[in-house]
């Protein structure tokens, strides 16, 4: 541990000065950490959890939702801090001089711009502010994000070398990540029982086996005689990955032949009567087709080893004390 800097030991008087003797008078603010020459307060701490909790409310329900923000309730603080140590080393390396901050944000703001077909800056502006984010402060958590990308590139990233050997020996061990599924693209013909008796579906059905059987296609009988979604595509159902499609369904058309039907097959709403169009089957894909992708999981797996261990070195050679571990309670 380094020895408390002279500004902390400065603040934390003046925070103890302004509790103990400044009668009838109440500290507005408390100090949550000390992270070197810098202090997380409660209101900083505030700040982040109600974005995180806003972000998640807006997207997740019930337990999800739950789930989700005690997780990211618990590593908050601790994510807090090692933000303050990564945008200090960032600013001793002076490396937001190098990470042209300014240029790219400007090239994300204009992404999204086109993304949502926005015409300008105050047009995006407000469409923020109607979302309840903030500009400003969005502009600024983007600034520290790509400083500290910068940082983690230039003391960990660029050092990485991933070896062909590796990415040949990652495709010979894990076959299954690089083989495609089969797929079924199928016609079909659907006979609800949910407004007919069965007596009566049984007769439809029939009578859809009794036109097949005399030459009739598939194809026209659909738009005759189904009643899902298919009778307005001539029983087009559409393509579906191995694992897509209902369980009793795909069982029947696994070990169709293409151009072939299967029989009536029953599900809980009704039957389908199916027609296997096309059918591919799983194929191993070539190595220099997926060669990029293996290179990019085995440099990210390895990048994230190398910044747990960057971290655990710069929160070792810094001083870091927590004062208050739960500053929730403060609400």
């Amino acid at each position: 541990m380094n020895k408390i800097p002279l500004l902390i030991i400065l603040t934390l008087f003046l925070v103890l000065l302004s509790g103990n003797f400044l009668s009838g008078q109440e500290v507005v603010d408390a100090i949550v950490a000390i992270v070197n020459d810098d202090i997380i307060t409660v209101s900083d701490y505030m700040m982040e959890h109600d974005a995180i909790y806003q972000v998640l409310r807006a997207q997740l329900q019930g337990e999800e939702f739950t789930k989700q923000y005690e997780k990211e309730k618990e590593g908050l603080l601790e994510r807090m801090i090692t933000e303050r140590l990564l945008l200090q080393e960032a600013t001793r390396l002076d490396i937001q001089s190098t990470a042209n901050v300014d240029e790219q944000i400007r090239m994300m703001v204009d992404n999204i711009k086109k993304q949502y077909n926005i015409a300008s800056d105050e047009e995006f502006k407000r469409a923020m502010e109607q979302q309840g984010v903030d500009y400003g402060g969005w502009i600024a958590q983007q600034e520290k994000a790509i400083i500290q990308q910068a940082l983690i590139f230039n003391e960990v990233g660029r050092s990485i070398a991933i070896d062909e050997t590796d990415v040949v020996n990652y495709y010979d061990l894990h076959p299954e990540e690089f083989t495609t599924l089969p797929t079924y693209k199928l016609k079909g013909i659907y006979v609800s029982s949910e407004d007919k008796s069965e007596q009566e579906a049984q007769a439809k059905m029939e009578e859809v086996n009794e036109k097949l059987a005399s030459g009739e296609e598939l194809e026209s009988l659909a738009s005759q005689y189904s009643e899902g979604p298919e009778k307005e595509s001539q029983g087009d159902i559409g393509t579906y990955k191995k694992g897509e499609m209902d369980k009793t369904l795909e069982e029947a058309v696994a070990n169709l032949e293409e151009g072939s039907l299967s029989s009536w097959i029953q599900i809980p709403t009704g039957w389908f009567l199916l027609k296997l169009d096309e059918k591919t089957e799983s194929q191993l894909r070539p190595f220099e087709e997926v060669k990029k992708d293996i290179e990019n999981n085995l440099f990210m797996q390895e990048q994230q080893v190398r910044i747990q261990a960057y971290i655990k070195d710069l929160k070792k050679r810094s001083f870091i004390n927590i004062l208050i571990p739960d500053p929730l309670k403060y609400r």
